[in-house]
This record gives structure tokens, C-alpha cells and sequence, in this order.
């Protein structure tokens, strides 16, 4: 095990390095509790996921789309808020607690000294990495503690230790502490699991921590989560695998644990955010192909349709990403057609915002390019006036994948 000082020094060279962290005048401002953390968890990855053209997606023989054009087409998912958000009920009792309470106590005398550390570094984003190092010293002591009560107050500690700054997540990824955080997935707890996974989640937005959270075997932990959790942990655990799938080699792994049923299951009964999350992390899963196949399997099909129908909810664009993302492998394409969704993708490309139809047009595009079947029920369903309108009125990558489809339409004329 590398020691604290070890530890320092390892965050010390990476301080300022993690293009996941926000400028120094950034970290400055005060914290604040809001409810954007996993929405900027998921801009920050889809900002990463447009840095990777050389990433390709399976498709059709006659109609390819490459990974650079698809996440084009997704670049405006969602607005870039704040991370600024992570305060959960238990930081907020710890950050309460009044300085001549916060004695270590008879009964848990390791709880009562993480919580006096805590109130001793004050504000932990002006804190130097030697004030830290005590605390992250304690809460590892605290994860192997016999108590549930200290077991959750050190996880709580390192997940607002490891919310904003790049070099206390390396510090205590460094420290081991990913390894004794993982357990405390399956707490019956659900305050504990809660806290973990979002602990989980803050560290693994370091590049350097994805590595040993996939050596501690923690995907299947995080599907558990994503089964068993609250909603908040549900939706971090989703974002967690998210953050983890940012390795390519991640995601059949993270694929075959079983991850997708359960993410289709949060866009049927997940929170608004909750849908959200998971729709983002089904799309960085899908650029894998047996991923795709999981997905149709797993019955992703309907709720994608359902909320790629529901234009008020704020999920719309994001699930008509996901079903053009589908539509490239036969599996895909046949579950669209067979659930009713070439109407719902017309209504899209008709009805929709100006981002919404071009993922419309580039999803109906995909059905079509190879099925004359298809560009027969696509004719009936009224497609032509708005292709023609896109063709003229779109983006200018709308206008270019209407004038194919029209092109098709025209061919299938005769």
C-alpha cells in the first residue's frame, strides 16, 4: 500500500492536469446545493466522447455512420450546468455538527474523530493536500470498522473530499480506498450504498482512479446499486458506469455484467434525471455492437420510443440519439419497425425541435437505407411533406440525410 506521503506527492503532479476539473477561480467559489450533478457528470462525458473520432459504430453495409457524426448529432444532450451539488443529507448533518460535539465519542470513538477532522480543514477547497492527508488516513481506518454508522461517515467524508478537486481524487485513489469503498455497494443500508456509489462516481471522474475501480471488481457492485439503490443512487451508479465506459475496453465488460436490463428499467421508472442518465449511458454502451443487441433484448425499444414521443419531458432528443444509434445493427432496425416506431419517428422529424428531427431523419435514414419495405411504410405514413420542408428549412446536416431519404423515396417509386 502506498503511504499518505506517497500519496501527496502522486496528487501533487496531477494537480491541474484532469480536464474534468474546474479552473482554480472555478474551485474557489463557495459550494452550493443544488441538483446538476449527474447532468454535468454527463455533459463533462459527452464532452469527453466528442474528443474520440477514431471510435467507430457498426452499421449497415450501405449506410455507415461514424462515432464522430453520431456524437455531432448528440453534442447538445444537455446544457453545461455546475458541479456544484454533491451535499448530501449526511455531509450536511457532519458540516452541522457544533465544534464541542465533535469529540470523538465512547461508543465510536473513529466517527467521532473523521468528524472532527472534517470540521478542522473547514473549507476542503482551499485545503492543503498535507491538511488532508489525516482525514484520508481515518477514513480508511473508518471503511474497515465493524460499524455501519463510521462506515457511511468515512465514505461520506471522501465523497465531498473527491467532489471538485482532481488532486484529492488522486490522493485517495492512490491511498487504496477504492478497494474498501466497493464493498459497501451491497449495504443493506441504503444510506451507506447511497454514499458510496456517489463516492465512487466523484473519483471515478479521475482518469487515473477508472483503472483500480475496474480492478476492484466494482461493475457488478454498481449493477447492484442500479437494481437495488435509491433513486439518487440508482442515477449516480448509472453515471458511475458512464464515467467507467469513457475506456473503451470497459464497456463489453460492463455490457456482460449485466448493466443494460437495468438501465432500461430506469427509463421506465427512473426520476426525470434518472432517465437521463441512464439514456446517456446506454448511448457510450451502444457504440459497442453487442451492446446494441443487449439493448434490443433487454426491451430498450418501447420506453426509447415512448420518450422520444414526449417532446415536454426533456428526454426526447436524448432517446432518438439512442434508437439512431440502434438502428445500425438488423436486430435494431426489425424491434423499431415491429414497435411501431416509424409514426413516432415521423411525428419526431415533423413535430419536433430543430435537434430533435435531424436525430429523426438520421434514425429514419438508418431503417430505410437498406429496405424497400420500410421506405413503403415510411411513404405511407405521410414522410414526404416534412422531408421535403427538413430538406429545405433543416440543420445542414438535417437537410442532407432528408435529401437521401427523399432520394430513396424517389427510387422506390417505380
Amino acid at each position: 500500500m502506498l503511504s499518505l506521503a506517497d500519496c501527496a506527492a502522486v496528487a501533487d503532479r496531477s494537480l491541474g492536469r484532469s480536464a474534468r476539473t474546474a479552473s482554480p477561480a472555478a474551485s474557489r467559489r463557495s459550494s452550493t446545493v443544488s441538483c446538476e450533478l449527474t447532468d454535468s457528470v454527463v455533459d463533462l462525458q459527452l464532452r469527453e466522447l466528442a474528443k474520440a473520432p477514431s471510435l467507430r459504430f457498426h452499421s449497415s453495409p450501405t449506410f455507415g455512420e461514424s462515432a464522430a457524426e453520431l456524437l455531432d448529432l448528440s453534442r447538445d444532450f444537455s446544457h453545461h450546468g455546475s458541479f456544484d451539488c454533491d451535499v448530501s443529507g449526511e455531509l450536511r448533518r457532519l458540516a452541522s455538527i457544533p465544534p464541542d460535539k465533535a469529540a470523538p465519542s465512547a461508543a465510536d470513538s473513529l466517527t467521532g474523530e473523521i468528524e472532527a477532522l472534517m470540521l478542522e480543514i473547514g473549507d476542503i477547497e482551499e485545503a492543503s493536500i498535507e491538511s488532508v492527508e489525516p482525514l484520508v488516513k481515518a477514513c480508511l481506518e473508518g471503511l474497515v470498522s465493524t460499524s455501519t454508522d463510521t462506515k457511511r461517515t468515512a465514505a461520506a467524508a471522501i465523497r465531498l473530499l473527491a467532489k471538485h478537486r482532481s488532486d484529492l481524487r488522486v490522493l485517495i485513489g492512490a491511498s487504496e480506498a477504492i478497494p474498501l469503498l466497493v464493498p459497501l455497494l451491497k449495504s443493506t443500508d441504503p444510506e451507506t450504498q447511497e454514499t458510496a456509489v456517489t463516492a465512487l462516481l466523484n473519483l471515478s471522474l479521475e482518469e487515473e482512479n477508472q483503472g483500480p475501480i475496474m480492478a476492484a471488481a466494482a461493475v457488478k457492485p454498481l449493477v447492484y446499486v442500479l437494481r437495488t439503490g435509491t433513486a439518487v443512487a440508482k442515477q449516480n451508479a448509472a453515471c458511475a458506469l458512464l464515467s467507467l465506459s469513457m475506456v473503451e475496453e470497459n464497456r463489453v465488460t460492463i455490457g456482460a455484467s449485466g448493466s443494460i436490463p437495468p438501465l432500461v428499467a430506469l427509463l421506465v421508472g427512473g426520476t426525470s434525471r434518472g432517465k437521463k442518465d441512464s439514456l446517456t449511458t446506454l448511448y457510450k454502451l451502444c457504440s459497442s455492437r453487442r451492446n446494441k443487441e443487449r439493448a434490443v433484448r433487454a426491451g430498450a425499444v418501447s420506453p426509447l420510443l415512448v420518450l422520444a414521443g414526449d417532446h415536454g419531458g426533456g428526454v426526447a432528443e436524448k432517446a432518438l440519439v439512442v434508437l439512431g444509434s440502434l438502428a445500425t445493427i438488423p436486430e435494431g432496425r426489425k424491434s423499431i419497425v415491429d414497435t411501431g416506431g416509424m409514426p413516432v419517428l415521423v411525428e419526431a422529424m415533423e413535430e419536433g425541435p430543430s435537434r430533435g428531427r435531424e436525430f429523426a431523419v438520421n434514425a429514419l435514414l438508418q431503417l430505410c437505407a437498406d429496405s424497400a419495405t420500410n421506405r413503403g411504410l415510411l411513404a405511407r405514413e405521410g414522410a414526404i411533406p416534412p422531408l421535403v420542408a427538413l430538406s429545405q428549412a433543416g440543420t445542414s446536416r438535417a437537410k442532407q440525410k432528408a435529401e437521401k431519404l427523399l432520394g430513396y423515396l424517389r427510387e422506390q417509386r417505380p
